[in-house]
């Protein structure tokens, strides 16, 4: 007898599992869709002029905002040093773009490559963001409640306006992530939810972002439901990547700054 029932697959072609929102008025689209269909996720993301212009474009933009936000992140600096006990800078791996050819992202090896390869999932990189929790040694890798003690006062803060991860601006001066993409995710949880989350791995097509359009629709991830919702927002964003539609959404993002919009 099933304890569960079959899977069910979201718009965006993404396996649903039980945890996954069924109603499809749930998700807006990003964009209408009389344009033309979409992009088949197997497919290349855009050609490599376009990518190697988005770089260009990326660089440019995160060098003037660091100059603009410069003294903004000193005065973060100096409060998180002086509010708790510990570094400024919180410093983790965590798994970025996936560029190698041949390999299923959903975990089968069509080439032959080393297995230990393909467990990564793409390339692990240092993220930098302010400090927002407490110290603690050899503390296990969990999702950050909403009411989690380990988050300090002015942490909480920095985390509803997201002002916590303007030091990635420097990820995205070193080549690591863009202005606009999936949020890139720790290598153990990585390894977890691409096991739990149907097409959780082809997330890693497109460079990761500071900002996305899940991020700009939906909380915080607290539970393995957040992380299924957010997986179909981050598909379809790839579908329909656009210069302008990751203008559309950094224009979103500014109300999730300043009103805490889509952090709960």
């Amino acid at each position: 007898m099933d304890v569960l029932a079959s899977p069910a697959r979201s718009r965006t072609g993404a396996e649903r599992g039980p945890w996954a929102p069924q109603s499809p008025t749930e998700l807006r689209p990003l964009f209408p869709r009389a344009r033309g269909p979409v992009r088949p996720l197997g497919s290349d993301p855009q050609p490599a002029t376009h990518e190697r212009a988005r770089r260009i474009v990326n660089v440019i933009a995160a060098g003037l905002l660091l100059i603009v936000a410069a003294p903004l992140m000193l005065l973060i600096a100096f409060l998180v040093k002086v509010t708790s006990p510990g570094p400024v800078l919180y410093r983790q791996p965590r798994v970025g773009l996936d560029q190698r050819n041949g390999i299923d992202r959903r975990g089968d090896n069509r080439s032959g490559h080393d297995r230990r390869r393909r467990d990564r999932g793409g390339k692990v990189f240092t993220i930098f963001k302010f400090r927002t929790m407490r110290v603690e040694q050899d503390a296990p890798q969990v999702w950050a409640q909403e009411d989690d003690p380990r988050i300090t006062p002015l942490g909480r803060f920095l985390r509803r306006t997201r002002l916590d991860e303007l030091p990635q601006l420097f990820n995205i001066l070193r080549g690591d992530m863009n202005l606009v993409g999936p949020r890139p995710e720790q290598p153990d949880i990585f390894r977890r939810l691409r096991q739990e989350v149907s097409q959780y791995p082809a997330r890693q097509r497109v460079l990761p972002g500071i900002t996305g359009w899940a991020q700009v629709n939906h909380k915080y991830d607290e539970c393995i439901e957040d992380v299924a919702r957010k997986v179909d927002l981050d598909l379809e964003y790839i579908s329909e990547r656009s210069a302008w539609n990751d203008f559309r959404i950094m224009v979103r993002t500014i109300p999730v700054m300043l009103f805490g919009k889509g952090s709960r």
